[in-house]
């Protein structure tokens, strides 16, 4: 019955063996060759008779010359993916001969293997219209995923030139932004896998990556994702009240408690910030993978891979202004040993002091190297004031050229650089001022009076007028407590100056900018992504909320001639708490001395009142 009811199997050849069809092609006899393409093109093609065809076609590859391309195109578009291991095998096998004997056929087997790199396409049609994406349910995915690098790397042992032809082919297959986040996730992670087995390509594939991420991050601003996440969470407490009301029976309001909390809790509320958050997790795994054998760290593959970062950050994050995350690679393979942190400060300070940088990517690796020393917690302190002594020995022999000549004035044009130093320095004495003084009180304040910000302050280049106002609130009241320097009388200074930066404008008006003079930012501000955020968060050091104690400490000055064994109410607690809060942290985004009230991380700022 079983045999009466099964359908016969399609093995009908026409024309003889493959050879005689090309043959008779050749001659101008296109009957056979039309009948080949039309068996090869059926749907409802079995697995045998693949197997013959390509078993004839692996012997007769040296017939398959441009001419025939058709046919070629054909043959590579044969579902041999999803059939039994004999086909895959034999499809293997029938690449590699086509690729060795006719090399012009390479870029159409790249094509082919590479558009396998995404789940399958699905078509639904939705109210006569045809939605086509993904389809996530394919059991076998990763099975399929594992045979296409099979046969790109039989590709590549054939053809040593397969790399330089596989990079754009991979550039132009890059999936929208749009596409579904497993779309994307699958093409990412598949690019990625390519660079362990064709290591030249590398640094080109990592930047496609980044270039991609880079594009995803600034498409998404922080203060949209903290918007998206701020309704998202009143749209969940608005759908949980409304089912306690419906539901008042206990497990049901559990059940659908929790799974309000679970879903809210696990994806990001804006779309784009998702996609992000879902790429860089596969990046920081990928990082980890490459950096560690056997759960130890290799350090050959750890330098090899920080220079390839390193090459990308100078191309493309550096120049890049206001991204909020994708510069977060650097800081996490930076944690993974205290040489690679240091190498990259030392990237930076090399960038901030050389001349014939543009003025733009000076204030921008000031910028970076302030916000690591102040956010990375695997930084000790011996290196903070390391960096410390070279920045602060930098702005005074920058005031010694300057101060007194033609261009003693303040500008942000002229000096940038040099304010975006002064920036970098008085937001790490922000974070670490307590770690500075911890111990040994007397020492750390003969420390930080040997750097003389006084003169820094007080010099004509004015550099608390340019910098961001939450920067020099704090950094004034700081000073001040461990007499330091006195910044408020400057400050109100700059403060009855309404203009806050001067210029002359193209038609000799004075111009007015903005509060934010020198549009910096602070690279490293807390991370917002929620999967890939715990990654970072056992290395980044949070602001230390200021209790209503601390503000009125802030106030007191600290005497003169305290013996260093004495105990200061403000130094209690002295290194910020490794899983606290961020209360007051100076922020990137503010355009007034108030930061944004709804920003994640940076509350408004804390103002400190003027001394009377």
């Amino acid at each position: 019955d079983e045999f009466i009811s099964s359908p016969p199997r399609k093995t009908v050849r026409f024309g003889g063996t493959l050879t005689d069809i090309l043959l008779k092609y050749e001659k101008g006899e296109t009957t056979d060759f039309e009948l080949l393409k039309h068996q090869l093109s059926d749907p409802d093609i079995k697995d045998a008779q693949i197997i013959n065809w390509l078993h004839e076609f692996r012997a007769s590859v040296a017939y398959l010359t441009k001419e025939l391309e058709q046919l070629v195109s054909i043959l590579l578009k044969l579902p041999w993916l999803r059939r039994s291991r004999e086909v895959v095998e034999e499809y293997l096998g029938f690449l590699g001969n086509l690729v060795s004997a006719q090399t012009v056929h390479l870029r159409p087997c790249l094509r082919m293997i590479v558009s396998q790199f995404v789940p399958p396409r699905i078509t639904i049609r939705e109210d006569d219209v045809d939605i086509s994406d993904s389809d996530d349910d394919d059991e076998n995915l990763s099975e399929n995923f594992n045979t296409c690098h099979r046969a790109l790397q039989t590709v590549a042992r054939y053809v040593p030139s397969t790399p330089q032809f596989l990079m754009p082919i991979l550039v132009e297959n890059f999936p929208f932004i749009n596409k579904s986040e497993r779309t994307l996730e699958c093409y990412v992670h598949n690019l990625l896998r390519v660079t362990v087995y064709l290591p030249t390509l590398r640094l080109q594939i990592l930047e496609l990556i980044i270039e991609k991420l880079l594009k995803l991050d600034v498409s998404t601003p922080q203060q949209d994702i903290e918007d998206a996440e701020e309704t998202a969470n009143n749209s969940d407490n608005e759908e949980k009240c409304r089912e306690e009301g419906l539901f008042d029976m206990e497990e049901d309001e559990e059940r659908k408690g929790n799974k309000v909390v679970s879903s809210s809790s696990e994806r990001m509320a804006h779309p784009l910030a998702e996609r992000l958050d879902i790429l860089m997790t596969i990046l920081f795994s990928y990082i980890k993978d490459v950096c560690h054998v056997d759960g130890k760290l290799d350090i050959n593959n750890t330098k090899n891979l920080y220079r390839d970062l390193v090459s990308v950050f100078d191309k493309l994050i550096l120049p890049t202004h206001a991204s909020c995350h994708v510069q977060y690679f650097m800081f996490y393979i930076c944690s993974f040993k205290l040489g690679l942190a240091e190498a990259f400060l030392d990237h930076l300070w090399k960038k901030l002091q050389d001349p014939n940088n543009p003025s733009v990517i000076r204030q921008t690796a000031g910028s970076y190297i302030g916000s690591f020393l102040a956010r990375a917690k695997f930084i000790p302190v011996v290196t903070v004031k390391a960096c410390l002594d070279l920045l602060v020995n930098w702005m005074h022999k920058y005031i010694d050229n300057q101060d007194t000549g033609a261009n003693a004035y303040c500008d942000v044009a002229l000096h940038g650089p040099f304010y975006s130093t002064c920036q970098a320095v008085f937001y790490t004495l922000i974070f670490r001022h307590k770690q500075l003084l911890d111990g040994n009180l007397r020492k750390g304040l003969s420390y930080l009076q040997s750097l003389n910000f006084e003169r820094i302050v007080m010099c004509q280049l004015n550099p608390l007028k340019i910098c961001i106002p939450s920067v020099v609130n704090l950094f004034a009241a700081i000073t001040r407590k461990y007499q330091l320097v006195f910044c408020y009388t400057i400050i109100e200074r700059n403060n009855r100056q309404f203009i806050p930066v001067v210029r002359s404008g193209t038609g000799g008006d004075l111009v007015q900018t903005c509060t934010n003079p020198l549009d910096s930012f602070f690279p490293f501000d807390p991370y917002m992504l929620k999967r890939s955020k715990t990654t970072i968060n056992p290395f980044y050091q949070f602001w230390e909320e200021l209790s209503a104690e601390d503000l009125e400490n802030l106030k007191k000055p600290i005497k003169r001639g305290t013996s260093e064994d004495e105990d200061d109410d403000f130094l209690k607690g002295e290194t910020p708490q490794n899983d606290g809060v961020v209360g007051i942290a100076p922020n990137s985004y503010e355009s007034n001395t108030r930061s944004p009230v709804s920003s994640i991380g940076s509350p408004p700022d804390c103002y400190v009142p003027y001394p009377q």
